[in-house]
């Protein structure tokens, strides 16, 4: 069973829609009985760093999803989700992520720059070892993706990074560390290749 993160915010129906038309069966829950039976999790996300921490230890599944993780169950964190993957965030100082990725999220903070960055852009890949053709199989290099996302991770090991893209700057657009997946970028927004990443991840 494959199980949304439900912790109050984001556009969880969005993602749940999106994977019961790729014929998944899902279950959107901040349930710690239910996560705890789940073959996969897909964490989705639009909203604050620090709430989102505060609305998963208020509903008690914080340290869970740390606990599934640890235990080896396929992951998949999308924008705000692959954010809090990390440990620090420059939009909550002092609120500590999942820390599951070692680095930091950080502001866009180039002169000229609107922020949010928002719209469709292009994801390069920077490794082509199989690990990465597993989440992309069948998309092209240059595909285009959309984002909404003000803040950007900056992983410290270069080693996790699947892909990247521009926007003022080279922000990594998906990573991947052992069990775990993050997408910068909305699948569920992004029409047909949208839908191949997150069956991708489905067949892992």
């Amino acid at each position: 069973m494959i199980v949304i993160v439900d912790y109050g915010m984001s556009n969880l129906r969005s993602v749940e829609k999106a994977v019961r038309f790729l014929g998944k069966t899902v279950r959107v829950s901040d349930s710690a009985q239910v996560l705890r039976k789940a073959k996969k999790i897909i964490f989705p996300g639009v909203g604050h760093f620090g709430k989102a921490v505060g609305e998963l230890k208020k509903r008690n599944i914080f340290n869970l999803l740390k606990e599934r993780i640890g235990a080896g169950v396929p992951f998949f964190g999308i924008c705000l989700g692959m954010q809090l993957l990390f440990r620090d965030s420059e939009e909550a100082p002092g609120i500590k992520g999942l820390d599951v990725v070692g680095g930091v999220v950080k502001n866009f903070k180039l002169k000229n720059l609107i922020v949010p960055h928002m719209g469709w852009n292009q994801v390069q890949t920077t490794d082509h070892r199989p690990k990465t053709k597993d989440l992309f199989k069948g998309v092209s290099d240059n595909s285009f993706f959309y984002f909404a996302h003000s803040y950007y991770c900056a992983p410290s090991d270069k080693k996790v990074i699947l892909t990247t893209t521009h926007y003022g700057l080279n922000f990594v657009s998906s990573l991947r560390k052992d069990n775990v997946w993050g997408v910068q970028f909305h699948p569920e927004k992004s029409q047909s290749l949208g839908l191949k990443v997150l069956n991708n991840f489905f067949e892992l």
